[in-house]
């Protein structure tokens, strides 16, 4: 026995200082975003050796101008998807914001004025995009709580309302319009890094703090894990429930304004396709479809994932349809092997 205790004390200071060491990393980056690391890792180094010219600067600064507004949309998704529920009137809000600033926009006076004013102009319809979105989100959690409808066919019936109202305003027309000022802005560059991607960057790095270290993202998957236990803690449920639909109502803006600057127009009839691939990026990061877990650096590391794999495929020239496809083939594989290691575990 006397043999044995030195190599006892030895292991466990060894294995308590890895992980220690270890602590702060799998923190901010748990088992299945370490694996989502690998796998984008992996897709770079196979998309480079097949594709030429697929780490050129101009590639990967196209990656960087497509990859924030389907980002902030994921995040839309993402919120509501922890608490358990689903948005699926993101793309439509979005639109409806895009739509409300450019006609703000275009009844103002913008000729002939200086660069102050037009500025002034631009936060004028962006606080009206905002407050837009807000509302259309909030009103969406307070119809789900107060009709205690599933949240699925609450967001469908937001979703054909403000589309069809939105369809209705603008004849179905795409809206123009917008000052250069504002696509300047919006498609500049620092240090050869899109504004906008940096922007994504920063609205990701605000919503990880709010979900991770404040009351109000801790109640979100605690409502996704068991919303009746998390009434019994004296938890506000349905307050709770109305701002995390407000939360991704103000996301849905966030990435109309990037869309504005990079169609330099809106339309109730943009970025339809992006519902799915929303949905596939959160499940693909890491959250519960059921609700209760999900990160934003996995959600970010799935849409660097993703647009990865979709600029591949553009590359290699396969077709937009066949790319879709695809996403739905793998959103079908990604919920079926959650749900194998659930019932495994």
């Amino acid at each position: 026995m006397s043999e044995n205790l030195p190599v006892t004390g030895n292991t466990t200071g060894h294995s308590a200082s890895m992980t220690d060491l270890a602590t702060p990393f799998r923190r901010l980056f748990p088992a299945p975003v370490s694996g989502q690391t690998l796998a984008t890792l992996a897709l770079a180094i196979g998309f480079s050796l097949i594709v030429p010219g697929f780490f050129s600067l101009g590639s990967m600064r196209s990656m960087m101008f497509q990859l924030p507004q389907l980002g902030l949309l994921a995040l839309a998704m993402a919120i509501p998807m922890m608490s358990g529920g689903l948005n699926l009137a993101i793309i439509a809000i979005a639109n409806a914001c895009g739509l409300a600033m450019v006609t703000v926009l275009g009844h103002l006076p913008l000729e002939g004025h200086g660069a102050g004013y037009v500025g002034f102009c631009i936060v004028i319809a962006l606080m009206a995009g905002a407050v837009l979105g807000t509302a259309l989100g909030g009103v969406t959690g307070w119809l789900i709580v107060r009709t205690k409808v599933h949240p699925i066919l609450v967001t469908l019936g937001i979703m054909s309302i403000v589309e069809g109202t939105s369809i209705w305003l603008t004849r179905g027309e795409v809206v123009s319009g917008l000052p250069a000022l504002y696509g300047q802005i919006g498609n500049a560059s620092l240090v050869q890094i899109p504004l906008a991607f940096l922007a994504f960057l920063a609205v990701a790095g605000v919503v990880h703090l709010l979900l991770q270290h404040t009351a109000f993202g801790i109640s979100i998957r605690m409502i996704g894990s068991n919303a009746l236990a998390t009434r019994y803690s004296a938890i506000d449920v349905d307050r709770v429930t109305i701002r995390i639909y407000a939360l991704s109502g103000f996301l849905c803006f966030c990435a109309a304004c990037l869309m504005l600057a990079r169609f330099n127009s809106a339309s109730a009839a943009y970025a339809k396709s992006y519902l799915l691939v929303t949905v596939l990026a959160a499940v693909l990061g890491g959250v519960d479809p059921n609700g209760g877990f999900g990160r934003v650096t996995g959600l970010v590391l799935a849409m660097i994932m993703l647009q990865l794999i979709a600029t591949g495929f553009n590359l290699l020239g396969f077709s937009d349809y066949l790319t879709l496809a695809i996403w739905g083939l793998v959103l079908i594989g990604v919920a079926c092997a959650q749900s194998s290691f659930k019932k495994r575990r």
